[in-house]
């Protein structure tokens, strides 16, 4: 089997690094200049620095070089912005293509296999998500997946493709919910974020505390279920790892670039200065409107996800954002 791996940040290189362990595998970069970089010195020191990369693992920066032959299984690894316009120039192929990217789109507010039937119908296509820092997987460390579509065929092949002895790739014909996790999962982890950055009210540290953390994780798993039930998901999908097991990491995890984004806004840095600074993209900022936005049109209540588009819009601080959520009435425990 090949790969070609489209996107070369930190993602798309570290699960281009596995698999070019097993199969022959290119990885694309847009910037020729960064393709050189990568491959002269076998490492991405702007994404991954300190990874080796496979000796095997080629490095392209021509597009159709990077896609030739019809038998290569296509990864996108670029960011939700740029994944309309890749399924664009791949609507032709006749392998499947996978995305990476987790997201609604900013603007339309759809999700990945939205666009795909809007831009490439006939596209065998799917998304490969789950819990994964990049550069666990780039190190080899223990991996779980779950490759969704309703292509019995390219989830097949997502396996066959990817899954070793770090990488455990389980499948799913529910790709609705395996998307829906992966985008407000990024959302959640900036209330978590914004929750372990402000200051305790007793004993000075950091933080809100545990309790709060788990609090705003469990009642986050029940806004995303009720926001995926609605677009047409399964409700058990969000207990697997695209929901539960992707909301866990980011919310919890040091790495977590939402994560990031909600403790340092609520340690009173402005946003420009803190995506500025981050250097990566961190998808729930863009994608938190668009999932306020499908929430209020499907008469979904996410009353965390309206919170977090305040205080990124800047008409709530963090504290009057938590003030507000710890007012609401009391109400039974459902989703």
């Amino acid at each position: 089997m090949n790969l070609a791996v489209l996107g070369a940040g930190a993602w798309g290189t570290a699960l281009a690094a596995r698999a070019a362990l097993r199969h022959p595998t290119v990885l694309w970069a847009r910037d020729a200049a960064q393709a050189d970089v990568i491959r002269s010195a076998r490492s991405n020191p702007r994404y991954l620095p300190g990874v080796m990369l496979p000796a095997a693992l080629r490095i392209e920066s021509d597009f159709g070089a990077a896609l030739a032959g019809d038998d290569t299984l296509v990864i996108v690894a670029t960011p939700m912005a740029a994944l309309r316009e890749m399924l664009e120039r791949l609507k032709a192929r006749r392998s499947g293509v996978l995305w990476l990217c987790k997201g609604f789109e900013q603007g339309s507010g759809l999700l990945g296999h939205e666009i795909a039937r809007a831009v490439a119908p006939a596209l065998r296509a799917g998304v490969l998500s789950g819990p994964s820092f990049a550069i666990e997987v780039a190190r080899g460390q223990p991996t779980a997946l779950v490759a969704a579509s309703s292509d019995a065929a390219l989830r097949e092949a997502a396996v066959d493709a990817l899954h070793s002895d770090s990488v455990r790739i389980y499948t799913s014909d529910d790709a609705v919910g395996v998307e829906v996790g992966g985008a407000v999962k990024n959302v959640l982890a900036i209330a978590t974020g914004i929750a372990d950055g402000m200051p305790a009210r007793f004993d000075g540290r950091e933080g809100l505390g545990l309790n709060a953390r788990a609090a705003l994780v469990t009642r986050g798993l029940a806004e995303m279920t009720r926001l995926g039930v609605a677009l047409g998901a399964r409700p058990e999908t969000f207990m697997g790892l695209s929901g539960l097991g992707d909301l866990v990491l980011t919310a919890t995890g040091d790495l977590s670039r939402n994560r990031t984004v909600g403790r340092l806004l609520a340690q009173g840095l402005a946003l420009p200065r803190i995506l500025a600074e981050l250097g990566h993209v961190a998808e729930g900022v863009s994608s938190a409107p668009m999932v306020l936005e499908r929430a209020v049109a499907a008469g979904v209540e996410m009353p965390i996800t309206q919170a977090v588009v305040a205080v990124l819009a800047g008409m709530l601080t963090p504290a009057q954002a938590l003030e507000r959520l710890m007012g609401r009435d009391a109400r039974s425990e459902s989703l």
